[in-house]
């Protein structure tokens, strides 16, 4: 597990809406979210429960009020990065979205990098390596099938495939090497030869299997070039 020093700000939400989020992720993001936050009832936000909303109002340092908004905290390791989190779901307008923005970064912010939630969500722990890219492909998934596909990877469906086969191929190998180290002793016979070759052809079908999932994955993700040929004025645009 990776630990990083810097607290990253970004806004979540494409333009447009009539909600925005400012998502916050790092050691310091409740003390940041503090600066501008004040709840309308209740404790502080260093003092609530993790998964926590609390409705009060962002005020900037010169106490002009910025927004009426709802803010949810998440402590680690129980958020999405893993890390200290903090989420403020204010109006959408973009000057609110990008004032807000500027006061976490004038308090000691860094502005996030692109997928660099999901990367920290990765280093952490919270995610296995296909993981990561499944979330970009949920963002820009446009059918069911490409949502499906992207879905399952993301809650780590391709991992435990991967982890079984990593299972299995080391049981394999267990019983391989067990034969090698006592193959001068006939009369010793330490795994079930028939138990080796259906463990061998599981494992190869499970391969394959996977394989050509991958290959069906990416037709259905990317679509399948098809060139359309023929003379001039034949119909082809039609």
């Amino acid at each position: 597990m990776q630990h990083t020093s810097s607290t990253i700000c970004a806004i979540a939400t494409a333009p447009g809406g009539a909600i925005g989020i400012v998502r916050i992720s790092g050691p310091s993001a409740i003390a940041l979210a503090e600066t501008l936050f004040r709840p309308q009832q209740g404790a502080p936000l260093r003092e609530r429960k993790s998964h926590s909303l609390t409705f009060g109002t962002l005020v900037a340092p010169d106490g002009s009020l910025i927004d009426e908004v709802l803010v949810s905290l998440f402590r680690p390791p129980h958020s999405y990065t893993g890390e200290e989190s903090v989420e403020i779901s204010c109006h959408g307008s973009q000057y609110i979205l990008q004032a807000v923005l500027r006061l976490l970064i004038d308090a000691g912010a860094v502005p996030a990098a692109p997928g660099e939630f999901t990367q920290r969500a990765f280093l952490s722990g919270r995610m296995h390596l296909p993981q990561p890219e499944a979330v970009a492909d949920v963002i820009a998934s446009t059918t069911a099938s490409n949502h499906r596909i992207a879905m399952s990877q993301m809650r780590g469906d391709f991992s435990r495939e991967l982890e079984q086969l990593r299972e299995r191929l080391l049981h394999l190998t267990a019983l391989l090497e067990l034969e090698l180290d006592f193959s001068d002793h006939e009369e010793l016979e330490f795994a079930d030869r028939t138990e080796l070759i259906a463990l061998s052809e599981e494992i190869d079908h499970k391969v394959t299997t996977l394989a050509r999932s991958f290959k069906t994955g990416q037709t259905l993700k990317n679509g399948i070039p098809v060139a359309i040929i023929g003379k001039t004025n034949v119909g082809k645009s039609t």
